[in-house]
C-alpha cells in the first residue's frame, strides 16, 4: 500500500485487521521530513507506525496520544522556536532514528526497527533511503513542506510544488521486492500532489499496474481530510475525482470513487480504468472500505480493464 500520514495511514490500519500478520506492506511518503534540533523527523512514517500500533492522536491529528510537551516548553523558553509541536514522546521516537542514522543505518533499517519497538507486524518502508524534499513556491518566496503547512498554515499564495532530490532518489531494494511479489497495491486516499505523487515519482516503473487500485481522496467536492482541493486549484489543476484518475491512469487499473460522485464513472473508464464505486468516506475507522477493497479484488477480473 502507497500512503501519505492521513487517509492511506487509516485505512492501512483498517487493512491490517483483514490480513495475516506480517502480509500488509506500506509504503511511506518521506518528502514531508524534515531535521529540527539535529534531529529527523518523518511525520508520514511515523504516522503510519504510530496508527497500525494504535497510538496515534486523533485529536491532533499527528504524533502520539496522551503526549505531553515539556521539552518544547523548555526550548521555547530558552529561546527556541517552537512552532513545531513536537511531543514528549513523539521526541523519543525522533531521538532513536537520529542515532540509528548516525551509526550508519538507512532510513528503511530505521523504520523497521520502529516497527519492532512498537509492536507491529506490518512492514513500514520509506519511498527511499535518499533525501528527498518537498518545495512549495509561495508569494513568500520558497518553503518547506512544515513551514508551509505548520509554521505559515498554507496562508501564502501557493505557486508551484517540486520535491527537491526525486531525481536521483532511488527506491529501496525492499521497496522493489514488495512491489514485485504484492498480490494488490493499493494508492490510499491520501493528497495525490504532495503524499502520494513524490512517492510514484520514485517507484513508478516498479508498480504492477494490472494488480494497483488508487482511491479517490475527493468526495462531492470536498477532501475527505486537509487541503488537496485548495492545493490542486492553487497549481491549475481541476480538483475533482476524474482529474485524480487522470494522475494515477498510467500506474493503476482500478480506481474507487464514492458512492456521491457514482455518476462520474463513465468519465473515470473513459481514461483506461475501471471504476469501483462504494462509500469511502472512513467514519468507522477504515473497517467497512478496508473490507470492500479486499472483497473487490478477491474477484478482481470484473475489474481489471
Amino acid at each position: 500500500m502507497l500512503a501519505g500520514g492521513t487517509g492511506g495511514a487509516k485505512l492501512a490500519a483498517a487493512i491490517q485487521h483483514l490480513v495475516p500478520p506480517g502480509h500488509l506492506t506500506v509504503i511511506a511518503n518521506t518528502a514531508d521530513d524534515d531535521e529540527f534540533w539535529g534531529l529527523l523527523v518523518s511525520p508520514d512514517v511515523d504516522a503510519v507506525i504510530y496508527r497500525l500500533a494504535s497510538v496515534f492522536n486523533e485529536e491532533a491529528g499527528y504524533g502520539l496520544k496522551d503526549d505531553s510537551f515539556q521539552l518544547l516548553e523548555a526550548l521555547g523558553r530558552l529561546g527556541e522556536p517552537s512552532w513545531f509541536r513536537i511531543g514528549d514522546k513523539d521526541f523519543a521516537t525522533h531521538m532513536v532514528r537520529a542515532e540509528m542514522l548516525r551509526s550508519g543505518s538507512t532510513l528503511t533499517d530505521c523504520a523497521v526497527a520502529l516497527c519492532g519497538r512498537f509492536g507491529i507486524d506490518t512492514h513500514v518502508l520509506p519511498m527511499t533511503d535518499d533525501r528527498v524534499r518537498t518545495r512549495f513556491v509561495t508569494e513568500l518566496g520558497d518553503l518547506s513542506f512544515q513551514e508551509y503547512f505548520v509554521r505559515e498554515r498554507l496562508r501564502p499564495a501557493l505557486r508551484s510544488i517540486h520535491f527537491e532530490g526525486i531525481e536521483a532518489a532511488q527506491p529501496t531494494p525492499g521497496v522493489v521486492s514488495a512491489l514485485r511479489e504484492a498480490d494488490l497495491v493499493i494508492i490510499g486516499p491520501s493528497n495525490p500532489l504532495i503524499s502520494v505523487d513524490p512517492i510514484l515519482k520514485v517507484i513508478r516503473d516498479h508498480i504492477p499496474r494490472d494488480r494497483t487500485v488508487a482511491i479517490t481522496p475527493i468526495v462531492a467536492g470536498s477532501a475527505l481530510k486537509g487541503p488537496t482541493v485548495e492545493m490542486m486549484r492553487a497549481v491549475g489543476q481541476e480538483a475533482s475525482p476524474v482529474e485524480v484518475a487522470r494522475m494515477y491512469r498510467n500506474v493503476s487499473a482500478g480506481f474507487v470513487l464514492d458512492n456521491r460522485d457514482r455518476g462520474l464513472a463513465s468519465h473515470v473508464e473513459k481514461l483506461g480504468l475501471q471504476a469501483l464505486v462504494m462509500d469511502t468516506v472512513m467514519s468507522d475507522g477504515g473497517a467497512a472500505l478496508a473490507a470492500r477493497i479486499l472483497e473487490a479484488f478477491t474477484s478482481r477480473a470484473s475489474w481489471r480493464p
